[in-house]
């Protein structure tokens, strides 16, 4: 604090702000560019100024054995981040800003972390088509969560057919059961709705017969075929592998409600404040 002897004025120096200490208020603190201005007693100005000039310091990785959570977030449709954390010591290892989310950027990136001397003992990831079966002897478990979404996608959160409600039941013991329990609720749902499923009605102007019940079947068709991959956890229970991947879903959305308080942010400051957020 400075204080002028010819007005009696008093003012902080700009010259006083630590760049570092400034950016941890910034990102962790969730300071805005004018509370920070409103702080120091400064422009708007000095304080993106200063915010630009700090550097991300970057964590150099310890290769070990690593449980790869991998997901993707997107802002709008043309801007989304693809991050590959570690289940086991929660630090994130490898991300990739994408347009797109693809299976190619996840082998990219599997296959980066194995270069980089990881041996990556197990991967938890959605149910994307083609991905669970692209990493040869790897232990892969798709996330619990991402199936129920699936299913709910296809029955809604309120379904009224009753056959529907029944698989909602059955799906729901998907994160409180072991394996056996669970397919043999499924086989018993099955066996009793197998001939609901199949029924088939005639289109009236093209007189040709199609299933009555399509998005029943498609949720049935999507738990059963991804069966092998629900229980990972519980067939390689030594590994002690997550059955979801929230751990990272979380990070997402505590990194999506610190951007909001900081709106308009241009793409380069808005990849920097990512940058150090996960800190790879």
């Amino acid at each position: 604090m400075y204080k002028c002897h010819s007005s009696g004025s008093q003012f902080l120096g700009c010259n006083r702000i630590n760049n570092n200490q400034l950016w941890e208020e910034y990102v962790v603190g969730k300071q805005t560019y004018s509370q920070l201005a409103f702080k120091y007693n400064c422009s708007l100005r000095t304080i993106q100024r200063r915010l630009d000039k700090h550097s991300v310091v970057l964590n150099k990785p310890i290769v070990r054995d690593v449980i790869v959570l991998m997901d993707t977030t997107y802002w709008g449709r043309a801007f989304g981040v693809m991050l590959f954390k570690d289940a086991i010591t929660k630090e994130n290892l490898l991300k990739y800003y994408a347009v797109h989310e693809t299976n190619t950027l996840y082998k990219e990136g599997v296959k980066t972390l194995q270069d980089r001397g990881y041996n990556i003992v197990a991967i938890v990831c959605d149910g994307r088509k083609g991905l669970i079966r692209s990493f040869g002897n790897i232990p892969v478990q798709m996330c619990q969560f991402h199936q129920a979404a699936i299913i709910r996608r296809y029955l809604t959160k309120r379904p009224k057919l009753k056959a529907a409600q029944e698989l909602m039941q059955v799906m729901d013991l998907m994160k409180k059961t072991d394996k056996e329990s669970f397919v043999g609720a499924l086989e018993l749902w099955h066996a009793r709705w197998n001939n609901f499923l199949n029924e088939r009605s005639t289109n009236p102007i093209s007189k040709k017969t199609v299933y009555t019940h399509k998005s029943l079947r498609s949720a049935y068709r999507s738990l059963n075929n991804n069966l092998h991959w629900l229980f990972t956890w519980y067939d390689c229970i030594e590994l002690n592998i997550p059955n979801t991947t929230n751990a990272i879903d979380g990070h997402f959305a505590d990194l999506k409600n610190k951007l909001r308080n900081h709106n308009g942010l241009s793409m380069k400051r808005k990849m920097k404040f990512i940058d150090t957020f996960f800190s790879i």
